[in-house]
């Protein structure tokens, strides 16, 4: 494990970093509604056509839902495309929400995702609520993509966190799972570390990993 030097901040991606996700299980929940052909749309890293509309902020949650009632004849209800869309979401194991406490004592930490608003409703109040703790007490700020018109890998989005939270990229620590998304970061001067799929990330307590 390489060592990071000087720094102050920590940007953490959110699903497939923080939150463990299952794209198969999203689109087994999908055909069971009738819905077919929605994988091409759904990716891991960045979704395509109209779900990436959705995490971009372009189109509303009925509009999504609408799009969505266009795979199948069946007649579907919100709560039914809702629950099915948000069964892409595991949990976040109590673990990692320690390891996030733990951090902020020593550093900035920040939460950038490309997401959308029914998802974040669902985290909000399904995986971020713990022991009286709420979304704000494990980040100092989080930076979401249907809020900012802006996706990873797009720099812009990097640069913008950057100005609104006051950091120099070379302070910043960002982990994600996306080797696009972690290539754009590097090329603007951020250090850092593209997480394996089930990677232990209690490395970022360990003494020897940040050099100051």
């Amino acid at each position: 494990m390489k060592a990071f030097k000087n720094i102050k901040a920590i940007i953490f991606d959110m699903g497939g970093v923080v939150l463990d996700l299952d794209r198969g299980r999203c689109i087994e929940n999908f055909h069971s509604l009738g819905v077919n052909g929605i994988e091409s749309f759904l990716n891991d890293y960045l979704p395509a056509g109209f779900l990436l509309q959705l995490e971009k902020g372009k189109i509303s949650p009925e509009e999504f839902r609408n799009e969505i009632r266009k795979f199948t004849p069946k007649n579907l209800t919100d709560k039914q495309i809702d629950e099915a869309f948000c069964s892409f979401l595991v949990d976040i194991p109590v673990e990692r929400l320690q390891l996030l406490l733990e951090l902020r004592k020593k550093f900035k930490l920040y939460l950038l995702s490309n997401t959308n608003v029914i998802h974040m409703d669902f985290c909000k109040k399904n995986f971020f609520q713990w022991n009286g703790y709420q979304l704000k007490d494990f980040f100092d700020k989080c930076y979401f993509s249907y809020e900012m018109g802006l996706a990873k890998p797009d720099p812009r989005i990097f640069t913008t966190l950057l100005e609104d939270a006051k950091l120099q990229p070379q302070e910043c620590l960002f982990l994600d799972d996306g080797i696009k998304n972690i290539e754009e970061a590097s090329k603007l001067g951020i250090q850092t570390h593209l997480v394996k799929e089930g990677e232990d990330l209690n490395f970022l307590l360990h003494p020897t990993t940040f050099i100051f």
